[in-house]
């Protein structure tokens, strides 16, 4: 959430700060702003809203200046006004923030007492406020900010522009990603390597509790206990942060279209060339892991949900599930002897991240699945394992929710195969299962009209539930989230055999219910299911293959024949059909398919 982005430049820096601005986008936000440094004097322009608003006042309202920060906001601390839009500015100096200061309340009370008057209802303008105090006291801009960052308390990246100093942003990180984007005479600042592609390949990633002096020249960085040090300069492939929609209507459609072939890229990397044996790392061995425990927040929890099964049927191995906002309040004994597994797509999901910093030390090794490798999450893990989706700009996520399936199910296959569970020739055939998916996937694909057809009616109703059993009821709930997320209509996943212990007080004639249910053995349990709900006017949409549909698809509302695939990994084809439903309902409904409203697509805030 939140978008930073910074330029020390030769060029005019307002149109170049708000193309990077619009290449953070996705992470969704309500208002955006920039401040630029001309002639030594600050100055800044904000608007609420899209992006488009913030070009047009500029246009009226022009910005000069070759120094200057920029930001999207999306709202914590007050409502999506100008006046709580950043950058904000105390005094000689203006301020742009990514995360929540806990202790506001008392900084702004001391700053309240001495004086003080505050414009906003942000916990930033403390920020700038208090920097402005101590400048105000004789600090210069350097000590004035480095005093101001060791009493915050609570998670932030901050960006930092002083009246009269043409060449320097001071940047600090706590909790929130900051990247320093190197030029030959000029350096940038960013959220993350995206915002800075187009104007440089060369990043230094700030670690946690750094701060940094950033000039024309270069930078100097400086660790939590104030020390100079120095962070690797990395080099970012360009192509691998495009953004563009590829013809495609919208980020969402481009992404799902996309999850064949990056799937086919996840298995030949974990695979090798010829598919046919697992190739990951020599540390994963789960010889004498006697438990994993996976956290996530929202899809990526799902992914792991699914993963319970595979680990548990296949590697006889036994999975906690956290989400990861819970996890580490509940203070969980953890064994020695098991590892910490972390499933994110950014890599900088906060609440993940805290429960990651909780398992080191407790567990044998901490693992991520991630889809940044250069993230905090994989830095601080053990062992980063990429799931290799390529740049997901969409806020719903769909190609990385399949592509975390897959890296699961490959590492599901190896504990299995380290316990000795699986003969080589099991091993085999749910190899060949898995290279099968990205063919099928394809196949799917071709449902998509057939779908707009079914969404157009399902964007009509008030609330859908969807069913699944074993496997496919994370994919229930997953399916329910989409349609959330970007239709707004209530949706809820239930286990199957769960509806008649209350939520089939729900049915009536005005409900769909969505049934995942791929024919396999627990599919007649499925269909006893189905019947409850028909027998009480229920509209049943079925999604099986076709021997599903042909023994199930009497009384049916509506049905989508799926092909025929291996019921183990069933749950990474049905989720397109699922992904598919939510996209053309929020299509017929007219919502913003890739920024649905109070959503970002990186959550860096707990």
């Amino acid at each position: 959430m939140c978008g930073i982005v910074g330029i020390l430049g030769d060029h005019e820096a307002a149109p170049i700060l708000v193309e990077a601005l619009k290449r953070l986008e996705y992470r969704g936000y309500d208002s955006a702003g920039i401040a630029t440094l001309n002639d030594g004097r600050l100055d800044r322009r904000r608007a609420v809203g899209k992006l488009v608003n913030l070009s047009d006042l500029l246009v009226h309202e022009p910005l000069a200046g070759k120094a200057g920060i920029g930001h999207t906001r999306w709202a914590t601390h007050g409502r999506p006004t100008v006046q709580n839009a950043h950058p904000h500015k105390a005094g000689p100096v203006a301020v742009v923030h990514n995360g929540i200061i806990e202790n506001f309340r008392e900084l702004r009370a001391e700053l309240g007492a001495t004086g003080a008057t505050f414009e906003s209802e942000t916990d930033t303008e403390t920020v700038a406020l208090l920097v402005a105090r101590y400048m105000k006291d004789g600090l210069d801009a350097r000590a004035a900010a480095a005093k101001t960052i060791g009493r915050l308390h609570g998670a932030f990246a901050l960006l930092f522009l002083f009246d009269g100093e043409d060449d320097l942003m001071i940047a600090a990180r706590k909790g929130s990603p900051l990247a320093i984007g190197h030029g030959t005479t000029e350096m940038y600042v960013g959220s993350d390597a995206i915002a800075l592609a187009p104007l440089t390949d060369r990043i230094t990633y700030l670690e946690e509790g750094d701060f940094a002096f950033v000039t024309r020249a270069g930078v100097e960085i400086f660790d939590v206990a104030g020390q100079p040090v120095t962070r690797t300069e990395a080099r970012i492939e360009v192509d691998a942060t495009r953004i563009e929609k590829g013809g495609f209507k919208h980020f969402m459609a481009k992404e799902i279209a996309e999850q064949p072939v990056v799937i086919a890229d996840a298995l030949a990397h974990y695979l090798g060339a010829e598919g046919t044996a697992l190739n990951l790392p020599e540390s994963v061995d789960f010889s004498d892991v006697d438990r994993v425990t996976m956290v996530a927040c929202g899809t990526a929890s799902y992914a792991c949900h699914v993963a319970k099964y595979w680990f548990e049927q296949i590697a006889g191995l036994p999975v906690d599930v956290d989400i990861a906002s819970e996890f580490r309040y509940r203070t969980p004994p953890l064994s020695p002897k098991s590892w910490a597994l972390f499933v994110s797509q950014s890599g900088e999901t906060a609440d993940t991240l805290a429960a990651l910093r909780y398992s080191r030390g407790k567990v044998a090794k901490v693992v991520s699945v991630v889809n940044v490798p250069t993230s905090s999450i994989a830095r601080e893990s053990d062992l980063a394992l990429p799931i290799l989706a390529g740049v997901e700009v969409g806020v719903a996520s769909t190609k990385a929710f399949t592509c975390q399936l897959t890296v699961l199910a490959l590492l599901a296959l190896k504990a299995a195969q380290d316990r000795g569970q699986l003969t080589p020739e099991t091993l085999a055939r749910h190899l060949e299962a898995l290279r099968s998916l990205p063919g099928l996937m394809s196949h799917a694909q071709g449902l998509s009209d057939e779908i707009a057809g079914i969404a157009r009616q399902l964007a009509e109703a008030q609330d859908i539930l969807f069913l699944g059993r074993g496997a496919l009821y994370p994919l229930a709930l997953e399916g329910a989230l989409k349609l959330k997320e970007i239709s707004y209509i209530h949706a809820e996943g239930y286990a199957s055999g769960e509806l008649k212990h209350g939520p089939i007080a729900l049915i009536d004639r005005q409900v769909p219910v969505i049934v995942l249910a791929p024919r396999d053995e627990l599919f007649d349990k499925t269909v006893s299911n189905m019947q409850e709900v028909m027998a009480r006017q229920g509209k049943v949409l079925l999604i099986s293959d076709a021997k599903g549909v042909e023994e199930a698809g009497d009384g049916v509302w509506r049905s989508l024949t799926m092909p025929a695939v291996d019921p183990v990994f069933a749950p990474i084809l049905y989720a397109l059909p699922a992904q598919l439903l939510a996209y053309h309902t929020a299509i017929a409904k007219g919502t913003d398919v890739d920024q649905p409203r109070n959503l970002a697509k990186s959550v860096t805030v707990e």
